[in-house]
């Protein structure tokens, strides 16, 4: 079964253009310099699945013209990928049912602290994101795909990234442990975190990410979450031909089953 993956977002918790910031890239006429914040959407056999919900997302559905979520995946509960969920509820309105979440405990928990309003509330009016909180603790099956969490380091967090079927996204790591590496095997496509060249303490950089696609020798990788440091076009050149920056309103096809 085919799939299309569209990036949503390819840029760091504080996008690009930065908030205050004159530097080359928050200042460059290239749209692919143009970075929301983190997140993927995969559609196939007319579902569609969404991983990650951005202080963007209402900028994001716009742009891609979303008009349906079937579930909501989620990596981790920071505020980069987490704070658009209240901007699900037209969709959720549009809905039958609630639209399903699937975290992992600590994102869960935290996903119904922060929007306690939303699972706590009492507000008798209407107007709230019609959702549904499902905590996972191994692969959902959703609508015929498998996605299977995968374990990853962020500085002393444990978070998920997915693979499913021939592709897999994962953001926001320092580390990828081995036995997770294993699930990264045979894949056409692969997201990895790709700050910048610096190093950082919670995320991966250019040449930690290249070592990690020669190991892993998947057909196409795309680098995310990406800061200002990195123009697109010059950092482009100097990469493998098979390993590109992602960027926004990016589609791919896979075999996602």
């Amino acid at each position: 079964m085919k799939a299309i993956l569209t990036v949503l977002g390819s840029g760091t918790s504080m996008g690009v253009p930065t908030i205050g910031c004159n530097c080359r890239v928050c200042t460059s006429a290239d749209p692919h310099d143009r970075r929301t914040r983190p997140s993927v959407l995969v559609e196939y056999d007319g579902h569609t699945v969404l991983i990650d919900t951005t202080p963007d997302f209402r900028e994001q559905a716009i742009r891609e013209k979303i008009t349906r979520l079937d579930a909501i995946l989620y990596t981790h509960a920071h505020a980069d990928h987490i704070l658009g969920l209240d901007d699900v509820r037209p969709l959720s309105f549009k809905r039958e049912g609630k639209i399903p979440l699937y975290a992992h405990e600590t994102a869960a928990s935290s996903l119904e602290s922060i929007f306690r309003y939303i699972f706590k509330s009492d507000y008798k009016f209407g107007g709230i994101a019609r959702v549904e909180m499902n905590r996972f603790n191994g692969a959902v099956e959703l609508f015929g795909a498998r996605f299977e969490p995968v374990r990853i380091v962020h500085g002393e967090a444990e978070i998920h990234g997915f693979r499913f079927g021939s592709a897999a996204y994962l953001t926001d790591f320092s580390e990828i442990p081995a036995e997770s590496k294993e699930q990264l095997r045979g894949l056409d496509i692969l997201f990895l975190d790709a700050l910048r060249h610096r190093p950082h303490p919670t995320h991966s950089t250019v040449a930690n990410s290249l070592s990690l696609v020669e190991e892993l020798k998947p057909q196409r990788a795309f680098f995310t979450h990406i800061s200002h440091d990195l123009p697109h076009q010059e950092t482009n050149q100097g990469l493998p031909e098979h390993v590109r920056l992602a960027h926004d309103g990016l589609k791919l096809e896979f075999d996602i089953a």
